[in-house]
């Protein structure tokens, strides 16, 4: 087909553990495209928390989700992977010579011999408060993320949710906030016990509200939010509000993956646990929208995947080759790959 892309491996998601599968997969040679529905790489670090402190990466105490976005790039960039952004798989067939033909809604075609699904859990939105009219506010005074922390400084902020995401802005935003306001419609979250007593504490000194109830309607015009009434267990109140922060967790779609023959278990792709490979040869899934006994849904677990399925797209890509493992510290061929020598 005119204007097909023939490429050795095509990656569906540019997360963390996707980016990190470019890294594996250069250093056997094997040349990569990335395709993501978002229009930036990073998956929902990028997207969703570019500024949340992330813990648990080895060799980093701490680092934000664009951080770790951003040194991925760093490390998978001697390899000149090509992304595709803005662009979701819609159709997969394998062909007569075992490679895959994928298609997009953006017109693209691509002839690979490995499809790896890294796209997380699939496509997501965040799950909208059902408050009457608060599309019009969406974009200008209420935000389902938070990307720069600096577009929230001397704001009038009501935070909503009892989960992680609610406590964990609320306590990044409360140094900068004019004033916040949480709200929650009982006194008991679902958020770590260290956070919920750092918020209890700053509410008991007098630097935030806490207020138990639901948000029932917004005050304001032309996407300018002026207040919120927040429904009590004593009745209505007005909140003074310029930005509201709905933190009811994401809704999570599989998409076009579903209908592509492979075998799946409550909308995640089954896969062994030695190359971390689908019910169907040659397809592979690694991070948060695989499952397996054991499966740990960490970005570490994701790499691990990453560096396993790699040597078995190898095996794929160059059959007749001997594959010698190597060490990137010892290996003057790998090194310079990675361009340090």
């Amino acid at each position: 087909m005119a204007g097909t892309i023939e490429t050795d491996v095509v990656i569906i998601g540019a997360g963390p553990v996707g980016l990190f599968a470019v890294f594996e997969l250069g250093l056997l040679d094997l040349k990569c495209h990335l395709i993501d529905i978002l229009d930036k790489p990073g998956g929902q670090c990028a997207e969703l928390y570019p500024e949340k402190p992330i813990y648990d990466i080895p060799g980093w105490p701490i680092i934000s989700g664009q951080g770790l976005v951003d040194k991925l790039m760093e490390q998978i960039a001697p390899f000149d992977p090509e992304f595709h952004l803005g662009e979701m798989v819609t159709g997969l067939e394998r062909q007569t010579d075992g490679r895959f033909q994928l298609t997009t809604d953006a017109g693209g075609h691509f002839l690979t011999k490995v499809v790896v699904i890294a796209a997380g859990g699939g496509s997501f939105q965040p799950k909208r408060p059902p408050i009457k009219g608060i599309d019009a506010f969406e974009g200008a005074s209420v935000f389902y993320s938070v990307r720069r922390m600096e577009d929230f400084r001397g704001h009038d902020l009501l935070i909503v949710g009892g989960g992680d995401s609610a406590l964990d802005w609320t306590l990044n935003l409360q140094p900068i906030a004019k004033s916040l306001t949480l709200v929650h419609r009982r006194d008991e979250f679902r958020a770590a016990p260290d956070s919920v007593n750092k918020m209890r504490a700053l509410v008991e000194a007098g630097g935030m509200q806490f207020q138990m109830g639901q948000v029932v309607s917004l005050k304001g015009q032309d996407g300018r939010l002026e207040g919120a009434v927040v429904k009590g267990p004593d009745g209505e109140t007005d909140v003074v509000c310029d930005r509201l922060l709905p933190f009811f967790g994401l809704t999570m779609k599989l998409g076009p993956v579903a209908d592509w023959g492979l075998n799946l278990h409550e909308n995640l792709v089954p896969t062994d646990t030695e190359r971390f490979e689908t019910s169907e040869p040659g397809i592979f899934a690694i991070g948060d929208i695989n499952t397996y006994p054991g499966k740990l849904k960490l970005i570490l677990s994701g790499f691990h995947e990453a560096a396993l399925m790699s040597q078995a797209a190898k095996r794929i890509v160059s059959p007749d080759e001997r594959i010698v493992f190597q060490y990137t510290t010892s290996s003057s061929s790998l090194q310079k790959k990675l361009g340090v020598i």
